[in-house]
């Protein structure tokens, strides 16, 4: 494997005030001129986990979330890997290409605004349900990121503190560039708990990843976030993505 990154905390973007990712700073997670000029330096390598899962059957929605299904009424699978590409239908978010399955992996709910949550309890689904909260966070609408923080991320201060620094957004900062995904890896999976590793490219042909930390929580994934509201554990740049899955919608 072939993988590269740049991992050391002396210029990490996600660490130096005005940056600290949380709801507000998705959307700096998008502004490739951050990655490109404020990414750490160094190397370190991931590694995979291969496994290959099945979809997960149909169910209608339910106002409530029941054991083994999300608050609108998506069921569980049993898996507990990733090993494959899963075969997606992909919408534009924004700018940003984002998988759709509202009937299996979710989103399962949409609202008028275009926030989309309610995502499976199962490997899929928290992979679904991290490229979404990226998507959405790339509109850089003030309102969407405070829905964010509001809504996806989990119980806490840290959640408070997202909700906060939301407040201040400037849609008016950081860069027009686009990104997309371009492939994943599931690093740790239970029904409780995952870590999604995305790798994203920029519109200028950038490569970087990130790690998102998920919860299962009242029928959903929420983000994980430290009580002064960071988000993302782990971020830098890449060489290639031979190491990850390949995936993208555009």
């Amino acid at each position: 494997m072939n993988q590269s990154t740049e991992s050391t905390t002396e210029a990490n973007p996600f660490t130096k005030p005005g940056f600290i990712i949380a709801a507000a700073l998705v959307v700096a997670l998008i502004a490739a001129a951050i990655v490109i000029f404020l990414v750490p330096k160094g190397q370190e390598n991931a590694q995979p986990v291969a496994a290959d899962s099945s979809s997960a059957a149909a169910a209608s929605p339910s106002a409530h979330a029941a054991a083994g299904k999300s608050v609108c009424g998506l069921p569980a699978g049993k898996e507990t890997a990733l090993g494959a590409a899963p075969k997606s239908k992909w919408e534009l978010v924004g700018k940003m290409a984002a998988p759709t399955d509202p009937r299996t992996f979710g989103p399962g709910l949409t609202d008028d605004t275009g926030f989309r949550s309610c995502f499976a309890q199962s490997p899929t689904g928290a992979l679904y349900s991290a490229v979404n909260l990226v998507a959405l966070g790339s509109s850089k609408s003030q309102q969407m990121n405070i829905k964010l923080a509001d809504k996806l991320m989990a119980p806490g201060a840290g959640r408070e503190a997202a909700k906060q620094q939301a407040m201040t957004l400037d849609p008016s900062t950081g860069s027009n560039d686009t990104v997309q995904v371009r492939g994943f890896l599931l690093k740790s999976y239970t029904p409780n708990e995952a870590n999604i590793d995305l790798a994203f490219q920029t519109s200028g042909g950038k490569l970087f990843h990130a790690v998102l930390p998920l919860q299962w929580l009242d029928g959903d994934w929420k983000v994980k976030v430290s009580d002064a509201g960071q988000l993302i554990n782990d971020v830098a740049q890449l060489s290639d993505v031979s190491g990850y899955i390949a995936w993208a919608g555009v």
